[in-house]
């Protein structure tokens, strides 16, 4: 990002733990979230109801759950984007 602060513009649900993000560098990338929901507050993040009710914070501009539980924008940017599920 070449010392440009990481923002998520956009984020669609695909399906179980999958998301559809648009970053603020342009890239849009298809990624399985699962291995970053790791410890309590992402627990009920397993229900695929629950997973589906993500936004993103206008403040933090990353994406939260209504429980509290988010994924820091340089997380999800490592993560593989999987083409093939676009």
């Amino acid at each position: 990002m070449n010392g440009h602060i990481l923002h998520i513009l956009g984020v669609e649900v695909i399906r179980d733990f999958i998301l559809k993000i648009e970053f603020n560098d342009g890239t849009v990338k298809v990624v399985d979230t699962k291995p970053l929901l790791t410890g309590p507050v992402f627990k009920p993040l397993t229900d695929p109801v629950f997973f589906a009710k993500v936004t993103i914070d206008p403040i933090a501009q990353t994406v939260v759950w209504p429980n509290g539980a988010d994924l820091a924008p340089e997380a999800l940017y490592e993560l593989v984007s999987l083409e093939h599920v676009a």
